[in-house]
């Protein structure tokens, strides 16, 4: 049985709903309001919480410097040649082996956007005539671009590499390039899929102990893949990485290098001109300024942006994804630390409300943000109306709601000092983490036709959303559960487990990661059967790899600044050197 059966609660067909608001109006309930709507206490009284998070460290002024020349025609005329002579070689590459290698670079190099068709195109013969690689690397590159691209290709690809007794051959064990391709492969795996199980356990025991026999340029390769999958990176990340790679070798193609400098370079032209129009909307909109207890992370708030959405078309998305991160934090800090609990049942039951009205019964530091968010809301709610002729502004209200439900229920614990069991801070942890709000806006930000099939898909009844958000979920908690303990929080994931089993941290955070690796077959099962366009798909899933990039080496949002700023600047700030001038 697998770790994630044993841990969380598991739904055929649509995960639950948090309890309805009446059932939080219990002997908690608020006081009596007076004429101006506002709680009968001294505000001056309220105890209130501090997380001492450091202010914003990107002056909006080097914001605003940030310039860029690769969006100059000239480049772009460059570009579109590039692209044209990639076309080409896609087109001239008939050797399976060299054209799946091609592809396998385009999209490390970031630029498979560009060749969406021709890619499918080929994939589509190389499903149709089977699996016939001879050697487990090419097997295994196979067998992982069919999985990431959405076929559902069979592991038995793999059984011409394994003894009778269902293990690896020993031969294949000192294969270092195979090993790295099939440790890469087993990483799309789904449940059920022990063969792929037993060749992640087989490639990271061989791997390691090669290790120390491979040249330089391998071994880079297996100690990257090793410190976490291709599969669960970061893409914009991991472009600017492989660009650093590729112009390293000495197998290094020429026309696809300069096209991925260049494109990187582009699309981080318009990454610039979205962060200076969106800094401007947080600076006029002054709830860093009225709030200062918050968190100021505008910056940050756009490089979730960048990993979930970073192809230049989704610029809308972008910028409505970071409005949305901005005002959710507040919130989030609202309910986490600053508001007491009568306060805090005032706001919810204003977003049940969701009129102007509701406006004068909250306390004047709740005001502006509620009204930021309404606002925000109704912006979404109008483009896509007017555009698309759908009214989506019921289906946003009701996920700001259960989000605002699931901070209440926290909040509660907190004030009851309330040790919840895993499951049952997971049943409502999954959508206080702002998954589900996130990705729904982003279906509509990302500016497609809708269709009424894909509106009653993505009302909660997505189990991609629901296990990407799970995964989020215990990813955000790895990274700043630490932190938020010391300042006495809510327990996490992680501290969840170890109140559950008596146990160690360490061996509650090895459990947490095995969760995550559960939630990962999850989504590679349900990315098989999602009807939703492709491109949907890969913004969902890039939530949760930018989870695990942002808090990989603790909590990139709240305290940890050195790796998140190394990050905002690689992807943001500087280009990449390019040998054309």
């Amino acid at each position: 049985m697998s770790l994630i059966i044993q841990s969380l609660p598991h739904w055929s067909r649509t995960p639950p709903r948090p309890p309805k608001l009446s059932q939080f109006q219990n002997s908690s309930r608020p006081k009596p309001l007076t004429q101006a709507g506002q709680v009968q206490c001294n505000a001056l009284q309220v105890a209130r919480r501090s997380a001492n998070y450091h202010p914003s460290i990107w002056d909006p002024q080097y914001i605003e410097s940030l310039t860029s020349p690769y969006g100059d025609e000239c480049f772009g005329t460059r570009l579109e040649e590039l692209k044209f002579e990639a076309k080409r070689l896609l087109e001239a590459t008939v050797e399976p082996l060299s054209w799946l290698e091609l592809v396998d670079s385009i999209q490390r190099l970031g630029v498979a956007y560009h060749f969406e068709d021709e890619i499918k195109e080929g994939l589509d013969g190389v499903y149709g005539v089977g699996a016939h690689a001879g050697d487990l690397y090419t097997a295994a590159l196979q067998f992982r671009l069919l999985r990431q691209h959405g076929y559902g290709v069979a592991p038995d690809i793999f059984n011409k590499f394994l003894e009778k007794e269902r293990t690896f051959k020993a031969c294949t064990s000192l294969d270092a390039k195979g090993l790295l391709s099939l440790y890469e492969a087993s990483h799309t795996m789904i449940h059920g899929e022990e063969v792929l199980e037993d060749a992640k356990e087989f490639s990271v025991k061989h791997l390691n102990c090669l290790m120390g026999n491979l040249q330089s340029n391998l071994r880079e390769q297996v100690q990257h893949a090793l410190e976490m999958p291709l599969h669960w990176r970061m893409p914009r990340l991991e472009a600017k990485h492989y660009i650093d790679v590729n112009g390293r070798s000495d197998e290094r193609n020429m026309v696809l290098l300069e096209l991925a400098r260049l494109d990187f370079n582009f699309v981080q032209s318009k990454h610039q001109e979205e962060l200076k129009e969106v800094s401007r909307w947080w600076k006029d909109l002054g709830l860093a300024k009225k709030l200062e207890f918050s968190r100021d992370r505008l910056v940050e708030n756009y490089l979730w942006a960048v990993g979930i959405a970073p192809e230049p078309q989704f610029s809308n998305c972008r910028k409505g994804l970071t409005k949305l991160i901005s005002i959710l934090t507040v919130i989030d800090d609202i309910y986490d630390v600053y508001g007491s609990l009568d306060e805090l049942e005032l706001f919810t039951e204003a977003i049940k409300r969701w009129d102007i009205e509701a406006l004068e019964t909250l306390p004047e530091y709740m005001k502006t943000c509620y009204l930021a968010l309404f606002n925000f809301v109704h912006e979404v709610s109008y483009d896509t109306l007017k555009d698309y002729g759908w009214n989506i502004l019921p289906l946003i209200r009701e996920e700001w709601e259960r989000l605002c439900l699931s901070y209440l229920a926290e909040a509660k614990w907190f004030g009851n000092g309330s040790k919840p069991a895993l499951d049952e801070y997971l049943r409502n942890g999954w959508i206080s983490v702002g998954g589900p709000v996130a990705m729904v806006h982003a279906y509509f930000l990302q500016g497609r036709p809708i269709r009424k099939d894909s509106i009653n898909f993505l009302d909660h009844g997505s189990e991609l959303i629901y296990w990407s958000s799970v995964a989020t979920r215990l990813n955000d908690d790895l990274g700043t559960s630490k932190a938020e303990m010391k300042r006495g929080d809510v327990p996490k994931a992680v501290e969840c487990h170890m109140i559950q089993t008596g146990g160690s941290h360490e061996d509650a955070r090895k459990h947490i990661k095995g969760l995550v690796r559960d939630c990962w077959k999850k989504m590679n099962e349900e990315c098989l059967k999602c009807s939703l366009p492709n491109s949907y798909v890969e913004t969902v899933l890039n939530m949760v790899r930018t989870a695990q990039c942002i808090y990989q080496h603790g909590d990139g949002i709240g305290t940890s600044t050195g790796v998140t700023q190394d990050r905002v600047i690689s992807l943001i700030c500087e280009p990449i050197p390019s040998q054309w001038p």
